[in-house]
């Protein structure tokens, strides 16, 4: 056997292994995204699908809070040169079960809902608002991309569980970057 032959047979086991590890398990689906100008700021609010897979539901349930964040972008193509994001701005959520009072709680920041249930928790998740930037940030006459994305963030995972991330895709639970053109003298609803 030719020595370039063992090498390729190699490179394909490995990546034979690696493949399920690479791969998107459960995934968010950004369903909608929209701007709204509000006073002298522009808000976005999306609609997201979201389900927790069986192994995630087990951890939140047995106390293991889990970190969500709602990623916006706002860039301004350029024919020139490289796209610039003019605006980039996160919210984090935090989802958690506390057994004392058998609630799921949602915070953002230093602002939280209690829910009787994780199905009402991640109704509300689902649908994530915040205020992005100013609406001096933005010129008038431009055209823009806006997009968002909503992902669990496995680097605020305890210990044990980012090391399972690492290789068990059911942790991996993440939407695609949902993009729609903005124009910030159009209607006050962008799409």
């Amino acid at each position: 056997m030719r020595p370039w032959s063992r090498l390729f047979e190699a490179l394909l086991c490995f990546l034979l292994l690696l493949a399920p590890a690479l791969a998107l398990a459960d995934t968010f689906e950004a369903r909608d995204a929209q701007l709204e100008a509000q006073d002298d700021a522009w808000t976005i609010s999306a609609e997201f699908s979201v389900e927790l897979n069986a192994r995630v539901e087990e951890a939140v349930n047995r106390g293991v809070p889990l970190y969500f964040n709602f990623e916006f972008e706002l860039i301004r193509p350029r024919w020139y040169w490289l796209d610039e994001k003019a605006v980039q701005a996160a919210q984090v959520y935090k989802l958690s079960y506390h057994a004392l009072t058998r609630q799921y709680r949602l915070s953002a920041g230093s602002l939280y809902q209690s829910f009787n249930s994780l199905g009402e928790a991640l109704r509300v998740l689902a649908r994530p608002r915040m205020q992005v930037f100013d609406k001096s940030r933005v010129r008038a006459g431009e055209s823009y991309v806006a997009a968002v994305r909503l992902r669990l963030d496995v680097t605020q995972l305890p210990r044990p569980f980012q090391v399972s991330a690492l290789t068990n895709r059911d942790w991996t639970l993440e939407s695609e970057w949902r993009r729609f053109p903005f124009r910030p003298d159009g209607p006050g609803v962008q799409r």
